[in-house]
């Protein structure tokens, strides 16, 4: 049976915690978090604490807190026996370096709150600093996902760097997209087999191979007369710099 405390009640702790406790040899003996409504969601499947002062003796204790966060809370675990991982992306593994026992257990999706994610599918980053460590991460992320990965704490940082511009950036490009509709009276609806075809073929080719466009084919005459209609100078912003990149990238230029 491995035990297992969870520092925090965000959306990967509460992602987390809902994969764990579907399984019998997994117990989550507690959660910690400050804020007790945000608490409240955990209560009925495990023990919850509001203070960092009273966490419970576990093989392993997962630290899903916000990034500027994640030293403060780490400290509250020294002198703890089990194993010390955070799951963030940009953090380096050594600011856990104070534990005997440590490593990173980043699982690389996005995740919403009351949002089901099949675990199952998501990639799970795993880095430890001795081989005791290393064996509890790989076998508890080899039950949880089908794609496990070693990762060093450089290369997960590019690679949170590509997912924020692979998942933030083209969810904010999604935004004006769906403005530029309700501004026009248009259903956003339209655009949505667009959007899914677009990533069905980042998953199957090289993104390079793929691109298409008014910047791909040089086509200047449509750009101009996208840029007159836009009128948030922010959007056209993003616009200009989105073009100039795809037209250099294919030889051409503004």
């Amino acid at each position: 049976m491995l035990e297992v405390v969870i520092l925090g009640t965000g959306n990967i702790a509460q992602h987390l915690f809902n994969t764990l406790t579907t399984y019998n040899d997994i117990t989550v003996v507690q959660v910690v978090g400050r804020n007790p409504k945000a608490l409240a969601y955990f209560g009925e499947k495990s023990d919850i604490q509001t203070s960092f002062k009273k966490i419970k003796t576990a093989d392993l204790y997962i630290i899903a807190v916000s990034d500027n966060a994640l030293g403060d809370v780490s400290h509250y675990l020294h002198g703890k026996k089990g194993v010390i991982a955070h799951t963030t992306g940009s953090i380096s593994m050594n600011i856990l370096q104070e534990h005997k026992n440590h490593g990173v257990f980043y699982p690389l999706q996005t995740f919403t709150k009351n949002q089901k994610v099949n675990f199952k599918t998501v990639p799970l980053c795993i880095e430890a600093n001795n081989n005791e460590s290393y064996s509890l991460l790989k076998k508890l992320a080899e039950v949880l996902s089908d794609n496990v990965y070693d990762i060093t704490s450089e290369q997960r940082k590019k690679l949170h760097l590509a997912a924020v511009f692979i998942n933030n950036f083209s969810n904010y490009v999604y935004q004006i997209g769906n403005d530029i509709c309700e501004e026009n009276n248009l259903s956003f609806d339209i655009l949505k087999p667009l959007i899914l075809e677009t990533a069905k073929k980042a998953t199957l080719f090289n993104p390079e191979t793929v691109q298409t466009g008014p910047g791909r084919r040089n086509d200047l005459e449509t750009i101009d007369i996208h840029k007159e209609q836009i009128k948030n100078i922010e959007h056209l912003k993003i616009y200009n710099v989105m073009t100039d990149a795809i037209l250099s990238k294919y030889g051409k230029k503004l």
